[in-house]
């Protein structure tokens, strides 16, 4: 070939190798971008080795990460889990814009380091809460700072809370809520009310104290926290499943704010992170304290049903796609609070939305393994009983303790009334119900799942009738305490009718 021609036919190559190079390039430059995996600018708000490391590695950061990432997993098979930390604190070092390498290492510590440690006492989980808690804060007071709007890291800290301190599956569970209680104590005070408002505006020394810790130690804002708590509260923010839910709403906050950089997956997820832990704080949402678990104990939080079912609604209507599966939990849930306050003796409640749950699902059954029992087939007082019998050989504690609450509820009821066949019956069904889960719950499982007994259950239900504030009347508690023994309260003058 002529030398001459060779030189044009390269040429022309090179031009055309060039011009198809800058068709992609604005591609992979947006990819870049959006992975943080080759920026070279520096970061916000970083400490003078990280902002060194973004600039001076370039896009051999990834290669290097790499490298890192897999010594680690070396390393934690081998329970060298400090060394392996250390690897992970330089891994995100190195990709601080890359999530995944954030949500990985949080994973990592909550779940799979934190189970390779043991109670030191009965009970006591010192160690492995400290690798739960260390996940979590990596997310909040790191990963965070530097992906604010990235919608995963909300979602992996609003999982943390929700799944690994909220329900109940690991063994420390108790553990991991006590501590965070008394962190929250800390932040709150130890009243039954919140507080929000004087974090909000703080005026004495100690409330400016506390709203400082929220607001530097926590990274959380207490009028957010009060307008969750309007919508969907009242919460218990000493209890896991609000914060899941603080995440949550912060995620899908931000997302609204930055849609571009939004997928629809990861708002399905902070939805539903919402919608469940709302769940939770239905079933086991109010605090209680006795001797039980350290002072610390759960019932079903009653008040907030009309916001659990609102919240179920908002996130059909905003996530079509997955209406279907959105509507089983929705089902499920009406299904539990139907019975719930039929057991709690708030009828009219329980009939109000056990005629809503007829009117939402007509064709679905709502006893499990009876497929005729459609809502319209069924009064009210035969679903509770069918579920009644359901609770005699259930394993689910909250379900379980919830039920043990409204039958001694009902059984101090009983007793104003005069009718102490039926207060005793109830005191009976409670120790029946109580007993056959005992029996079916392995000795293992106790700590993380077990209950009060029946007499620490009675002496919490008792303080909750007897509190002038949200129990019975004075009348009523003054019948009550002459029924069970008890020294008489101080009576005022009132025309009021006994009861709740």
């Amino acid at each position: 070939m002529n030398p001459r021609v060779k030189k044009i036919l390269l040429l022309v190559l090179a031009a055309a190798l060039l011009f198809g190079t800058s068709q992609i390039q604005g591609s992979l430059n947006r990819d870049r971008n959006r992975l943080g995996l080759t920026r070279v600018e520096p970061l916000e708000n970083a400490p003078p080795v990280l902002a060194f490391t973004t600039v001076a590695l370039g896009g051999f950061r990834g290669l290097i990460s790499n490298m890192l990432w897999i010594r680690a997993n070396d390393l934690q098979e081998q329970d060298k889990f400090f060394e392996m930390v250390q690897l992970a604190d330089w891994i995100t070092k190195l990709e601080p814009h890359f999530a995944t390498v954030w949500t990985h290492q949080a994973w990592n510590m909550a779940y799979n380091i934190s189970v390779k440690f043991k109670q030191t006492a009965p009970g006591e989980y010192p160690d492995r809460w400290r690798w739960v808690k260390r996940g979590f804060e990596l997310i909040r007071d790191e990963a965070l700072r530097y992906n604010p709007n990235d919608p995963s890291l909300h979602q992996q800290i609003a999982w943390i809370f929700q799944h690994k301190m909220g329900a109940n599956l690991d063994d420390a569970n108790v553990y991991y809520k006590r501590e965070w209680m008394l962190e929250m104590n800390e932040v709150l005070g130890t009243s039954l009310d919140s507080g929000l408002d004087e974090l909000i505006n703080p005026e004495t020394d100690d409330q400016q104290r506390r709203a400082k810790l929220l607001r530097e130690e926590y990274d959380m804002d207490p009028a957010f926290m009060k307008s969750l708590d309007e919508r969907y509260g009242p919460l218990e923010w000493r209890l896991p499943e609000s914060h899941a839910i603080y995440w949550a709403a912060q995620g899908l906050q931000r997302a609204k704010e930055n849609p571009t950089k939004v997928k629809q997956d990861d708002l399905m997820q902070l939805r539903r992170a919402i919608y469940q832990s709302m769940l939770l704080a239905f079933q086991r949402g109010r605090l209680m304290t006795n001797r039980f678990a350290g002072g610390l104990d759960f019932g079903p939080n009653l008040d907030i049903i009309p916001n659990v079912n609102r919240s179920y609604e908002e996130h059909m209507a905003e996530d079509p796609a997955n209406r279907d599966n959105i509507e089983n939990g929705h089902r499920s849930f009406l299904r539990q609070a139907v019975y719930t306050l039929y057991v709690n003796n708030r009828m009219q409640a329980a009939a109000g939305w056990f005629k809503y749950l007829r009117e939402q699902y007509p064709n679905k059954p709502v006893i499990d393994g009876q497929p005729n029992s459609l809502p319209a087939n069924l009064t009210l007082e035969e679903y509770a009983l069918s579920n009644l019998q359901i609770d005699i050989n259930e394993t689910s504690r909250d379900r379980v303790k919830a039920a043990l609450e409204g039958f001694i509820g009902n059984s101090f009821l009983a007793l104003i009334e005069g009718n102490h066949d039926r207060a005793a019956g109830l005191q009976l069904l409670a120790q029946q119900v109580w007993a056959n889960y005992r029996k079916k719950i392995p000795q293992d499982r106790w700590a993380a799942i077990g209950l009060p007994t029946i007499a620490e259950t009675r002496q919490t239900v008792l303080a909750e009738f007897m509190d002038e504030n949200t129990g019975l009347t004075p009348e009523a508690r003054a019948i009550l305490s002459t029924e069970l023994n008890l020294p008489a309260p101080a009576v005022q003058g009132t025309n009021s009718v006994p009861g709740r």
